[in-house]
């Protein structure tokens, strides 16, 4: 699968998440997600692993029992249904990646 930018619209998860199917196979699924300053992902975990870098902005990430200060180019790796939650610092741009796929994050 090839996708242009911009081929699948973005929607709101929660007040300031928006997320962005990009890409998606067999196996795994790529999102975009943006992230506005003041908000917070609140503690969860999810049956996926979750691979993913900081574009933009910064953040303060918990996985498990450690916090972490992540800047652009920083990036994490979360095991299936480990508990991680985010404050957002600054408007921010993230690229993860889930696999399996996460059906929930597919295109509309």
């Amino acid at each position: 699968m090839f996708t242009k930018r911009n081929t699948y619209d973005s929607r709101q998860l929660m007040k300031g998440v928006e997320m962005r199917p990009l890409a998606f196979g067999e196996k795994t699924n790529l999102c975009e997600f943006k992230l506005a300053k003041g908000h917070r992902l609140p503690s969860h975990s999810h049956p996926y692993e979750q691979t993913g870098t900081l574009v933009s902005g910064k953040l303060n990430f918990r996985i498990g029992n450690k916090w972490q200060m992540a800047h652009p180019g920083d990036a994490w790796s979360i095991p299936e249904n480990v508990e991680h939650e985010v404050e957002i610092l600054e408007d921010s741009i993230v690229l993860e990646t889930f696999s399996p796929v996460r059906p929930d994050y597919l295109p509309e």
